[in-house]
């Protein structure tokens, strides 16, 4: 599909003669922003001075007792500042791009404090992309961003400009990284079996306590980039292949990400991770064969490509089963080897009547242990279709976060769902309310 003007302000779009890849779609980051928004149901209907009054306001109310009323405001104040935070970013990458800048200046020694902030916002969302494969959570990504480029900072007067600040700045955010998983020690564990839980009778998948979902909404976008580039920055976000990465010891997997996954040459990712180019070739042989083991079997035909229409309404499927309390409706979009996880609890399932057992007793009015009623709103995470869950419990009338589904379908049925704890619904743009 094709536009003359962008969709949301009706501007022209920037010519793209003798370039290759995807078409823009909107003139701006902003209009990109605005457009989402409006996709999730938000809309535009807030000011940028409204917004930072109602941050003042629930600061204000902001007391450490009692535990429930501090919970939940801190929640409100959480929503209000991501929210913020995304207005303030696109307001300055659209400032920039209208203005027809680029901060690259010789010398970063050169920079002020103010002029290497900008330098390091231009990198900031692929960078933490980065820094979230390398650990698989959101929130350690954003800790770490942070760190690398306070690392950068003081660290300015020995950039030589033998490389790009880009390259300079993945090294040091590799660095970062490696020095929070020799902190953490984390590693990836096998589910056991929960007493009196009926799991299936599968297989128990691996577990990754720390997993976390990204928004696609904050994903870097490149405009002409390739689409083959494309595919493997999306498959190499989706959730099943950020899960095997992780069974990867710390050296190998920042090998396997730089060489692999961002492109770079042997030589350059051997002066990242401050080693030999042989130890990084010899790194990577015992990367790639251990990444394939607890790669999906079907992985030589797995290819990440936008969802179609049929997959879309899976999920329209899949949320309105829920929200009506149909059970045979949620068998007919499940595949019956589905397997559901819940990181960082200790719930697992493997396939479909295993699964359906489990949420029966939830979903059942007549149970004893009915959690209430569903809605749902659609999201995108890794790439993937994602459903924001929201309950409303019985004898009350406020529907509440409840849980995030990350979904990878084959087809037309769902394979894998794997649900998160609600505290990143402000990260995709979701209200924690109803």
């Amino acid at each position: 599909m094709t536009h003359d003007g962008c969709p949301v302000c009706g501007k022209p779009l920037a010519a793209r003669a003798g370039r290759t890849g995807r078409s823009s779609v909107y003139c701006s980051a902003a209009c990109r922003q605005k457009a989402y928004r409006e996709r999730q149901g938000g809309g535009d209907g807030f000011s940028v001075q409204g917004l930072i009054d109602d941050i003042g306001r629930q600061a204000g109310r902001l007391v450490p007792q009692p535990a429930e009323a501090l919970y939940s405001t801190v929640n409100e104040l959480s929503d209000s500042v991501a929210r913020l935070r995304r207005v303030a970013r696109t307001a300055r990458k659209t400032t920039a791009e209208e203005a027809g800048e680029s901060v690259t200046p010789a010398r970063v020694t050169e920079l002020t404090e103010t002029d290497f902030a900008a330098l390091t916002e231009q990198h900031r969302r692929e960078i933490q992309v980065h820094c979230y494969r390398m650990t698989g959570s959101y929130d350690d990504a954003e800790d770490l961003v942070q760190e690398a480029f306070l690392r950068a900072w003081r660290a300015r007067d020995g950039f030589q400009g033998r490389a790009s600040a880009r390259t300079w700045l993945y090294r040091i955010a590799t660095n970062a990284c490696l020095d929070f998983q020799r902190r953490t020690a984390r590693r990836p564990q096998r589910y056991e079996p929960v007493p009196g839980m009926r799991h299936g009778s599968g297989e128990p998948p691996g577990r990754v306590t720390w997993l976390q979902p990204y928004p696609d909404d904050e994903l870097p976008v490149v405009e002409g980039e390739q689409p083959e580039s494309a595919a493997v920055s999306r498959e190499t976000l989706e959730l099943v292949f950020l899960a095997a990465i992780q069974h990867l010891p710390a050296r190998q997997r920042a090998a396997l990400i730089l060489r692999d996954v961002l492109g770079l040459t042997a030589a350059e990712t051997a002066e990242a991770l401050e080693t030999t180019v042989a130890s990084v070739n010899s790194a990577l042989q015992r990367a790639r064969p251990t990444l394939r083991e607890h790669l999906p079997r079907q992985r030589a035909d797995w290819t990440a490509t936008e969802p179609t229409e049929s997959q879309r309404a899976v999920l329209k499927r899949y949320m309105a089963a829920a929200e009506h309390l149909d059970f045979d409706a949620m068998a007919g979009v499940l595949a019956e080897d589905v397997v559901l996880t819940m990181p960082p609890n200790p719930f697992w399932f493997v396939g479909r009547d295993a699964l359906l057992d489990f949420i029966r007793v939830s979903l059942d009015p007549g149970s004893p242990m009915f959690l209430g009623h569903w809605r749902h709103l659609p999201a995108r995470a890794n790439g993937q279709l994602a459903a924001g869950g929201y309950v409303r419990r019985p004898g009350t009338n406020v529907y509440r976060a409840q849980v995030l589904d990350v979904l990878r379908l084959e087809g037309d049925r769902i394979v894998e769902i794997t649900s998160f704890e609600p505290h990143l619904f402000p990260a995709f743009g979701l209200p924690l309310r109803l």
